[in-house]
């Protein structure tokens, strides 16, 4: 098997409810462990690790500890981002309803290396179960002194609290959760300044993921210097893949970087139903490309995939059969993403309807070869001048199909054409 469970090496042989079964394999030793290590020297070995962001963007890990470290301030926010709207994505959901205490843990250990003196984690409004067990999980560490004040009987204090969404998509990008916490509506900042400066209420604030903060603990356990021997040069470790679509095993599988997107639809998908084609294959979620199947042996690595302009996401793979149309598909998105804006920006609020104006024609095959000069510009524009990542990668899947699937739009122009001429 091409698993590795790193992360996620206690699903399965614990009860989540029970804090006491995570304590029985050696949960919160790490944190422990960190307790006793000069706080630099815990950011020292993720840096070692080459950890990288878990929820799409894949920043470096550790410029965000060093950065919140150096702030002098006395109050220091960090913030899990649990508010996992991408459609196609759900294995931070998976994380909080199967473990949610190697989350918790490694929440801990950053704010101990980092200072920080109190802790959120925002979760998707919708997550009932995963919100049940997360606040049972805070409530089983306080009655075990894991957090509040003096933890451990130590000087170090810090406490978590639980915020919730009310289903706003655009409050997973990080400034709108921002607003979203301190009560305001949803929607992005103007930036600089980062966070990491000037964030939750104007102080010093680290927001990850949850993917994020659960492999701190492993990092700890094993040494930086072997995590980054996991994996591949630009991408060290395990990830976590959301596979979804026309495939037989649905699930959440942990993998080492560097293994092909082939393999994980052959070996742990266990492929198509069937034994149809594959049409295309969405990596990342409804944000990102969509590549034909001859590019299904590209390894999965941030570096390989920001040579044609996308990045690995949040770590969904949506496999498509030859059943669907694909204008059918990019419309669907684009309704999804005009009904997501949060209309601050002129060329999100008003783009989103314009590629759905355009798709529709190619849809119902009254295309022009000026429709199609005009969805890709209208797209490179909101691309490129969009304030926050929802209408910067709104677009994503129609750039990557007029690429690799121009044909198709070329046919439905043809076609169009030949209904005019008849």
């Amino acid at each position: 098997m091409i698993e590795q469970r790193l992360i996620t090496s206690r699903i399965g042989k614990i009860d989540p409810f029970l804090i006491e079964n995570v304590l029985d394999l050696n949960g919160y030793e790490m944190f422990k462990k960190a307790l006793k290590m000069d706080r630099l020297d815990i950011i020292d070995e993720i840096e070692k690790s080459k950890l990288r962001g878990r929820g799409g963007a894949g920043f470096p890990v550790s410029i965000k500890l060093i950065a919140l470290a150096k702030e002098k301030d006395f109050l220091k926010y960090l913030i899990c981002n649990a508010d996992e709207g991408e459609p196609g994505n759900f294995k931070d959901r998976y994380l909080m309803e199967n473990d949610p205490h190697q989350i918790l843990e490694g929440m801990l250990i950053a704010a101990y290396a980092t200072h920080a003196t109190k802790g959120y984690i925002y979760i998707r409004g919708e997550f009932d179960h995963a919100i049940s067990i997360m606040k049972n999980a805070l409530k089983e560490m306080k009655s075990h002194h894991l957090l509040g004040d003096n933890i451990l009987d130590t000087k170090f204090s810090f406490d978590i609290e639980i915020r919730s969404g009310a289903g706003s998509y655009v409050c997973g990008e990080e400034f709108a959760l921002l607003e979203s916490i301190e009560g305001k509506a949803g929607r992005t900042r103007v930036k600089p300044p980062f966070p990491t400066s000037k964030g939750l209420f104007d102080k010093p604030t680290l927001i990850n993921n949850v993917e994020t903060f659960a492999t701190i603990p492993v990092i700890l356990k094993i040494g930086g210097q072997a995590y980054s021997e996991i994996g591949t040069p630009s991408s060290t470790g395990t990830k976590l893949i959301s596979l979804s679509g026309n495939i037989k095993n649905k699930g959440v599988f942990e993998i080492p970087f560097g293994i092909s997107i082939r393999d994980v639809i052959k070996k742990l998908g266990g492929g198509v139903p069937g034994n149809r084609k594959i049409k295309m294959v969405q990596l990342g979620g409804a944000c990102g490309p969509m590549i034909p199947e001859y590019m299904l042996d590209m390894i999965i690595d941030f570096e390989r995939f920001e040579e044609f302009e996308s990045k690995t996401g949040a770590g969904a793979i949506i496999v498509i059969d030859d059943r669907f149309d694909m204008f059918d598909l990019l419309v669907r998105i684009s309704e999804f993403f005009a009904h997501e804006s949060c209309g601050k920006c002129t060329p999100c609020r008003e783009g989103n309807f314009q590629l759905i104006n355009t798709l529709k024609k190619f849809q119902n095959k009254e295309a022009t070869e000026k429709d199609l000069v005009s969805l890709e510009s209208q797209a490179r524009v909101m691309h490129q001048t969009s304030l926050c990542g929802l209408g910067q990668t709104a677009p994503t899947a129609i750039i990557s199909t007029l690429h690799f699937f121009r044909w198709e739009y070329i046919n439905r122009i043809e076609h169009s054409l030949t209904k005019e001429v008849s």
